[in-house]
């Protein structure tokens, strides 16, 4: 017998929602960053290179989205587990060990993430739960 599951998912105006949020965020303290919003497969549905920002970020930024939903934790729980001493995350396939990407959970489902880069860590932390914020109330 095959089931079917009902699951939210992350829609194109939830993925800008988030980008706007995060986006407003980074204007308000003047950071130069680039905000990315994949689903709940790692798929990137929105990106935005704010103006000064590293192109060496786009990268980043998504791959802290990607992260955040392959664990379905924040990207910081890695910094931590590095910065404890455990140098064997460096070795897991798609761990980020550094803060800028947070998962979207709706109804205790990861449905996306969104990963920020262009910044130190905390900054690009406190950008990237800006995005989550905007969605999940």
């Amino acid at each position: 017998m095959t089931a079917i599951v009902n699951k939210p998912a992350l829609t194109l105006v939830a993925a800008l929602t988030a980008i706007e949020a995060a986006k407003a965020q980074a204007i308000k303290r003047n950071w130069p960053v680039v905000i990315a919003v994949v689903d709940d497969g790692g798929h990137l549905i929105a990106l935005h290179r704010l103006d000064n920002a590293q192109f060496g970020s786009v990268e980043i930024a998504t791959a802290k989205a990607r992260a955040a939903v392959a664990f379905k934790r924040p990207t910081k729980s890695w910094d931590d587990t590095l910065a404890g001493g455990r140098q064997a995350v460096l070795g897991l396939p798609g761990v980020v060990p550094a803060e800028g990407g947070v998962p979207i959970i709706m109804d205790g489902v990861v449905i996306g993430a969104v990963g920020v880069s262009g910044v130190t860590s905390p900054e690009d932390g406190e950008v990237a739960q800006a995005g989550v914020a905007a969605l999940v109330k």
